[in-house]
């Protein structure tokens, strides 16, 4: 995984919940194309539709709340979502989403819908426009296991060395 992204927003508010992210009533298979094709639907149903591989998503506070499914954060990935970007994350999804490989950085930032967003994950940084953040930088081990996309890879890895 690159730990520069590009990529074109996706705003959402505060307390956007599991159940918002990947409805429960997908929850029965393990087919990730499905997750995929249901991300988000509970807040915009044409979401899956119109994402594009490399897409950000931008969020307010507490992205992420609700149950604790890993679905959300493999949802997200498997739609093509490159990172999330939120002002805080609920503990159970940004531990889901490292688990899974997929990149959040923690940052309040202004940005609209289809804007275009470059993020350096290593140095916690988030330039939209003329105008660069400073988002909470992830700790070396973190990112090594977002670059090994995600714990399970991480830990083979690990063990092969």
């Amino acid at each position: 995984m690159d730990q520069k992204i590009h990529g074109r927003i996706w705003k959402f508010g505060d307390h956007i919940d599991t159940d918002v992210i990947i409805p429960g009533k997908y929850l029965r298979t393990t087919d990730m194309m499905v997750f995929a094709g249901h991300a988000m639907e509970g807040i915009d149903p044409d979401f899956s539709s119109n994402v594009r591989k490399g897409d950000i998503i931008v969020a307010g506070e507490n992205f992420g709340c609700g149950s604790s499914r890993e679905q959300a954060p493999l949802a997200l990935k498997h739609a093509g979502i490159s990172c999330v970007v939120a002002r805080s994350f609920a503990r159970i999804f940004f531990r889901n989403a490292i688990n899974v490989g997929l990149p959040i950085i923690e940052a309040d930032i202004e940005c609209a819908q289809g804007d275009l967003c470059n993020i350096d994950l290593q140095q916690g940084k988030i330039q939209c426009g003329d105008n660069v953040y400073s988002g909470t930088k992830l700790p070396g081990f973190l990112l090594e296991i977002l670059t090994d996309g995600g714990l399970v890879a991480h830990r083979k890895k690990l063990n092969t060395n």
